[in-house]
């Protein structure tokens, strides 16, 4: 289940975004969807890295009846991204929160052998989702 803080004016196809969450977890996901001045602020305070981003990933501490964590959106950047790729705003969305979800669920990229990327892939083909950029760059 979705908890959602959608925090702009924009809507999606969030019955999509309920069908993965429930393919990959029991627990109750927080999902924050905001602009590029938001999440700028969130990277800068909880990674030091004073820019927008597309997805931020925060693990709950584990506890009987805990969420999975929470899952921060930048809006624009779904924008940018669908409109550069040439897919829906929805499928890009999806996409952000696939790759959301599995950082909740521990996988990680940037150290893993591979794991991460392949379970996307596996969730996008699920999902009939176009290629994210991760699944692009395995390709090259």
């Amino acid at each position: 289940m979705i908890e959602l803080d959608n925090r702009t004016d924009k809507n999606y196809n969030f019955a999509l975004l309920e069908q993965i969450a429930d393919a990959l977890s029991e627990q109750e996901i927080e999902l924050i969807l905001t602009d590029n001045s938001e999440i700028a602020e969130i990277n800068r305070e909880f990674r030091n890295i004073d820019k927008p981003t597309d997805v931020l990933s925060f693990p709950s501490d584990p506890f009987p009846g805990a969420p999975l964590g929470s899952i921060v959106i930048s809006v624009d950047k779904v924008d940018e991204i669908a409109s550069s790729l040439g897919h829906s705003v929805d499928h890009e969305l999806a996409l952000l929160f696939i790759h959301g979800m599995l950082h909740l669920m521990g996988y990680d990229h940037e150290v893993d052998n591979g794991e991460m990327r392949l379970r996307e892939s596996e969730l996008i083909e699920q999902f009939q989702l176009p290629k994210s950029l991760i699944v692009r760059t395995l390709e090259e």
